[in-house]
């Protein structure tokens, strides 16, 4: 790096720093997309068979395994996550999202028009060259695999910046892809920060791609400068204030809604752009739901995210911590009724550290109604009716996803089509798996998704061939 300023990483359980890196400055990024524009031009990846490329992936994935506890580990120092959450989630899931794509690598198939006899049309899908990646803090080895997985498959260098706080994965990933036998200049981690390393992939030239997973704030500043460079193609993936929808027979479930809510709402401490943030029960069962779904919330293990029986670990810094808090305390202040609380003795006092927290009486206004907290934050709201429940489920600028309770058949399907979110789970909380879409509505993003062959519409850029045939004129005659 040509830059002297540095990156410091800082354990969010402890407060104490634990390393620093040179932080890529925009001269950086510049160079680095110029050394993939000429990989890219030279052909050593884009111009592989496809399955070729996918074999090199392949064996990044086994490294991945191979490595599995040490992308936990680093995982969990730099972003507070709970071990066992890494271990049994977060690694995992990035190992199958990088086979999955590599296996996908040669299933992305072009059209044909369907014309005149004397001529034919061509449609196929070319990578940009050279693509961008910025990732957020809460999943970052997770994010990684779903841009590289994709991004790389189809035949682009990726360039990517992790988040300042968490850079340590996408570092050994990348190590990893070496290792795989992935050209040099085809994936380059730039560490850095958001104001000089990101705003200069958002405005390089050369960049022909961009996603984007962050905040809505970030993500409008990604999309203005894209059109003030070069009009580079940008996904925005920008978070979300999910329902978590409970028809009268929600209760029927028992201890699997209860699971199921307590994940929605408090997995990764809530810093989750999916998490189940808002419940909304049928007025007959909400007080039930509350009392069980508070004493759930209550047992949550908080502490040291080494420890593998820790459950809720700490926040990102203490900066997300009186975000937070501030915002419960204002609700409070507003008439709320604020059902948990507290912490267990013993935890280290430079720790960002807030409890599962389940507020019921919120006033419509409520920053803890209407904004997304990225905290272990729940509201509880009460209805009546279908139209009441899809009103509120609907009463937010976001629409990432939902998720919704009932046995009734007929009652699931039209909540699931009224609810304005892009992925609606039902009887479950749950994003589907790596074969299907996820992304977002209204201001939670657009341009694109993750996941599923869909992925590969972000990556890639679409070509009409038009061939004409100078086909002879048929001739006439008799038989012979």
């Amino acid at each position: 790096m040509t830059t002297n300023e540095m990156l410091q990483v800082v354990n969010p359980a402890t407060g104490e720093p634990i390393t620093s890196l040179a932080a890529a400055s925009a001269e950086d990024v510049a160079k680095a997309a110029e050394q993939a524009r000429q990989v890219h031009e030279a052909g050593v990846w884009s111009r592989l068979p496809a399955r070729e490329r996918g074999a090199v992936l392949l064996r990044l994935a086994d490294l991945m395994e191979r490595d599995a506890e040490i992308l936990a580990r680093l995982d969990s120092e730099d972003a507070g996550k709970p071990i066992t959450e890494c271990r049994t989630g977060d690694v995992p899931g990035a190992i199958e999202s990088i086979r999955w794509f590599a296996e996908a690598a040669d299933k992305v198939f072009g059209r044909i028009s369907p014309n005149r006899p004397d001529a034919l049309g061509l449609m196929s899908r070319e990578p940009f060259g050279v693509v961008a990646a910025i990732l957020p803090w809460n999943y970052p080895l997770a994010m990684t695999a779903w841009k590289v997985g994709p991004a790389l498959a189809a035949g682009n260098c990726l360039l990517v910046k992790p988040a300042e706080a968490t850079p340590r994965s996408a570092l050994h990933v990348a190590e990893l892809a070496t290792e795989a036998g992935l050209p040099e200049g085809v994936l380059t981690v730039l560490p850095g920060y958001g104001r000089t390393a990101g705003a200069a992939l958002a405005r390089d030239p050369l960049v022909g791609a961009l996603s984007f997973t962050g905040s809505t704030v970030t993500g409008r500043s990604v999309l203005k400068a894209a059109a003030d460079s070069n009009f580079k193609r940008v996904s925005l993936e920008m978070g979300g204030k999910s329902p978590q929808v409970l028809m009268a027979d929600a209760l029927s479930y028992g201890d699997e809604l209860i699971g199921n809510m307590i994940e929605a709402a408090f997995l990764t401490m809530g810093q989750n752009c999916t998490a189940g943030s808002r419940v909304l029960v049928h007025r007959s069962i909400a007080e039930e739901v509350v009392e069980r779904f508070t004493a759930a919330a209550k047992e949550l293990v908080i502490g040291d995210p080494a420890d593998p029986h820790t459950q809720m670990g700490p926040l990102i810094d203490h900066a997300a911590f009186d975000r937070v808090a501030g915002a419960v305390e204002a609700a409070r202040a507003g008439g709320a009724q604020i059902h948990t609380g507290g912490l267990p003795h013993g935890l280290p006092p430079r720790g960002a550290y807030y409890p599962p927290t389940v507020i019921t009486r919120v006033p419509d206004s409520s920053d803890v109604l209407t904004k997304e907290l990225f905290g272990p934050v729940v509201t509880v709201q009460t209805f009546t009716s279908e139209d009441e429940a899809v009103r509120r489920a609907n009463a937010t600028e976001y629409g990432l996803a939902a998720s919704l309770w009932t046995r009734d058949l007929d009652a699931a399907l039209r909540l699931a089509r009224g609810i304005e979110a892009g992925v609606v789970s039902v009887n479950a909380y749950s994003e589907g798996d790596i074969t299907t879409p996820f992304g977002g509505w209204k201001q939670s993003g657009f341009g694109g998704v993750e996941k599923s062959t869909n992925a590969f519409d972000q990556w890639t850029r679409e070509k009409t061939i038009w061939i004409r045939a100078r086909c002879p004129e048929p001739t006439t005659g008799g038989h012979r």
